[in-house]
């Protein structure tokens, strides 16, 4: 005897309950994988939303010009490249040759830029040999959105600025080994005159006062060794890392 099944053709009655069985699988089957990918998709909304670095203390490098600092930071982004993502500065000084707009500098205006300062776009700013310099609250949120710690190379007056304010974040200076050695540096470069290579050394010597005094930095590197320097820092941030 057959059974007419609506949709279906017409089939051995004796086979009726196999049918019925197989369809109850498939339909088991069915809401079982709908079961297991709606935990699987809340496992992986629940992991995304999770960031092993939410909220990590960003770093602030300090020091003199000529004092290394630039160096070590790269560096420490070479060798920690998922973990660390440089805040670009701003500034209204002319780019220097092989430097990029967006890379090494935002090169702005002073009209601009000051007028993003009053308007409390920037995090700090301050003036060196008439230009302005400063981060703005952008950069480091451009860092902070990649989930990776925000890296800030800024002078001693935009430090004193950021310690007033819930910033926050681990401060490190960069010192050479003398005034005599900075100098040296400074006029290996072949970028400065007198004039102005005699107020980089006055700044720098207010900087080494600053940074030496306790309580103002978290860790003072002296370079006075690039390989000896870079390990400091390594040890602080490699401890910093498996903190988090």
């Amino acid at each position: 005897m057959y059974v007419y099944l609506p949709g279906f053709v017409s089939v051995n009655k004796r086979l009726l309950p196999l049918i019925v069985f197989i369809f109850d699988i498939k339909i088991y089957c069915y809401f079982k994988c709908i079961n297991y990918v709606h935990i699987i998709l809340n496992i992986l909304k629940k992991f995304s939303g999770m960031n092993p670095l939410k909220n990590p203390r960003p770093i602030v490098f300090c020091g003199p010009s000529g004092s290394g600092k630039s160096t070590l930071v790269a560096k420490l982004m070479k060798d920690f490249p998922d973990n660390f993502g440089f805040s670009v500065s701003h500034t209204t000084r002319k780019p220097r040759s092989g430097e990029k707009d967006g890379e090494h500098y935002h090169f702005t205006n002073k009209e601009n830029m000051q007028a993003d300062i009053n308007a409390g776009k920037f995090i700090e700013s301050a003036t060196f040999s008439g230009n302005l310099y400063g981060t703005s609250k952008a950069s480091v949120d451009a860092v902070t959105k990649l989930g990776k710690i925000c890296v800030l190379d800024i002078d001693v007056q935009g430090v004193k600025q950021i310690k007033k304010t819930d910033f926050d974040p681990w401060f490190i200076f960069i010192e050479p080994p003398s005034l005599e050695e900075l100098e040296t540096r400074l006029k290996a470069r072949n970028t400065e005159n007198e004039e102005s290579l005699a107020h980089r050394l006055k700044v720098a010597e207010e900087e080494l006062n600053y940074g030496n005094t306790p309580g103002n930095f978290h860790l003072i590197i002296t370079n006075d060794n690039l390989e000896h320097a870079y390990a400091k820092l390594k040890n602080f941030i490699v401890e910093y890392l498996h903190s988090m």
